[in-house]
């Protein structure tokens, strides 16, 4: 009995010093109001709006397998010779950071499986963002008001990239060294400061003795901290501008459908989180990735045959592959076009090509309204071509990079392939662009005849007097609504005024070739005349 009374006066203590805690922040904070709207909050039931949460989830996996291999990776160029359990590299002269990996893969416990682990997790990390980017492009959610989330996500990934990059290179390895070593070369190739870029970064004449150091710093400090910040802002902005949302009757510009955060959404998302985890480390156990033993510790005189980045920099080596040796000299200074071009100033046009994107759709389609419904890729042909025609020119980069591996398996002459990369790097984004664009265009009339006639059943009936008629099915009023959520497109004709003609007529023109297609194909009908309750808007704010 005194046992019992005791729990029941320290349950009764505990319960009101949480109620007095609780009223105390409440007093300062928000409390109250921000729980009652973030318990309230609704999550469209989609499975690729958990494209997000899954780079989300495979970076808190980062960050955990990360802070233990902090605790035994020694980031130092200071040479020993390793006297460890790997026998083979046994008395070889190494860095004290490749000693140090290699201690972490064979002696420190765990440590080969939260090495890989990590490894993994960077390689979801990366991926799971360029797939939620893709996904967000195609769908039409950059537009306003998502413009600066979309900037966010884009210099999120250019982050990732970034912090994959400085972490594949710390164990100085042959792999990674020759990595670095390109580095060198690339900022050398910089015009008039690219020498003293080199010699910061390196401390001094190639290799020197810095570069592990301040990209260990690199690695575990300030990227890190930035990838968080622009996470935490990147769900705020959600938060505030609210989800958007596949079009289906019922859902319109001023609501959000789809379940609470808690319990169904909490309970859903913990289980992908469980999930994620439990895959990565499954993997991280299993499949071996990155055998740094089996490439033996850089020299700055050897190269390993058949050296491959990591996908999300492979395009880089892709493109400096392709680009033919040039140099120009310019008032006593040489400027190397390759790596120039290939690794500067690409990789520039293609980020700024992506962070300006969503202001030149909007500034060629005059469309200054907000949209919180999700557009099907079909609907819009034009962007839909530009993202296809983007992916495969990166894919084509990409196979570049490992072109020598491409000819020795498949028994190609090297310089032959070399030239066919180069011309598929500008004729296949365009081949792709007209054939996405012909199919979604396809796809948009397949829509009208089936709202028109119905959904083909594949049974034909014969009539009294002998003809023969196939069978449609009328389409529910969820199908319905959804093939008529979809806005008018129309070309914008030319805007009269005094000054700035030919920006105008460019303006005019750039309207026309996005619209043009789009706008000749048959409209399914106007949304009131499909008898639904719930109309689909596709313009208007939020209430």
């Amino acid at each position: 009995m005194l046992l019992s009374r005791r729990r029941a006066r320290w349950r009764n203590e505990a319960q009101e010093a949480a109620r007095h805690g609780y009223r105390t922040l409440d007093r300062r904070l928000p409390v109250s109001e921000a729980a009652r709207e973030l318990l309230r909050k609704a999550f469209p039931d989609h499975w690729s709006f958990l494209l997000g949460e899954l780079a989300l989830y495979s970076f808190a996996v980062l960050l955990l397998t990360g802070v233990y291999l902090t605790l035994f990776f020694e980031p130092s160029m200071a040479q020993t010779v390793y006297t460890g359990s790997y026998a083979p590299l046994r008395g070889t002269p190494m860095s004290q950071a490749y000693a140090s990996a290699l201690d972490i893969s064979f002696d420190v416990r765990g440590g080969l499986l939260m090495r890989q682990t990590h490894h993994w997790a960077a390689l979801v990390f990366l991926a799971s963002i360029a797939v939620h980017m893709l996904r967000i492009f195609f769908t039409g959610a950059f537009r306003r008001p998502r413009e600066a989330n979309w900037m966010v996500g884009v210099t999120l990934f250019l982050l990732a990239t970034v912090e994959g990059f400085s972490g594949y290179s710390l164990p100085d390895d042959l792999l990674s060294g020759t990595g670095l070593r390109i580095t060198e070369g690339i900022m050398l190739s910089v015009p008039v400061i690219g020498t003293y870029l080199a010699f910061f970064a390196f401390g001094g004449e190639y290799p020197g003795e810095d570069v592990i150091p301040r990209l260990y710093s690199l690695h575990i400090l300030l990227v890190p901290g930035l990838l968080v910040g622009l996470i935490v802002l990147h769900l705020f902005l959600i938060v505030y501008h609210k989800h958007t949302q596949w079009a289906s009757p019922g859902r319109t510009n001023r609501n959000v459908a789809g379940k609470p955060f808690f319990p169904q959404y909490a309970a859903k998302s913990a289980g992908l989180f469980f999930a994620v985890a439990g895959v990565l480390v499954l993997a991280g156990g299993l499949v071996q990735i990155n055998p740094v033993w089996a490439y033996g510790p850089y020299r700055p005189d050897k190269v390993s045959f058949g050296s491959q980045p990591d996908w999300y920099v492979g395009f880089l080596e892709g493109s400096l592959r392709l680009m033919p040796g040039a140099e120009t000299t310019v008032a006593g200074h040489t400027v190397a076009w390759n790596p120039l071009v290939p690794a500067l100033l690409l990789p520039a046009a293609m980020f700024l090509a992506l962070y300006a994107y969503p202001f030149f759709e909007r500034w060629v389609t005059h469309d200054p309204g907000e949209h919180h419904l999700c557009d099907r890729p079909r609907d819009h042909p034009v962007r839909t071509g530009l993202g296809a025609a983007g992916t495969t020119f990166y894919a084509v980069l990409l196979a570049a990079g490992g072109q020598d591996v491409l000819s020795h398996a498949l028994r190609i002459p090297l310089e032959g392939l070399v030239w066919f990369l180069r011309v598929a790097l500008f004729l296949a984004p365009v081949l792709v662009f007209a054939v996405t664009k012909r199919l979604c265009l396809a796809l948009r009339e397949r829509d009208a005849e089936r709202l028109a006639e119905g959904e083909p059943t594949g049974q034909v009936r014969q009539s009294v007097e002998g003809g023969f008629q196939p069978s449609h099915r009328q389409l529910s009023p969820h199908e319905r609504g959804v093939l008529r959520a979809r806005a008018r497109q129309v070309p914008r004709p030319l805007e009269p005024g005094p000054r700035g003609r030919r920006a105008r007529r460019v303006r005019a023109a750039l309207s026309r070739w996005y619209y043009r297609d789009a706008a000749r194909m048959p409209m399914p009908g106007p949304p009131g005349d499909s008898g639904d309750p719930g109309e689909l808007e596709r313009a208007g704010t939020r209430e």
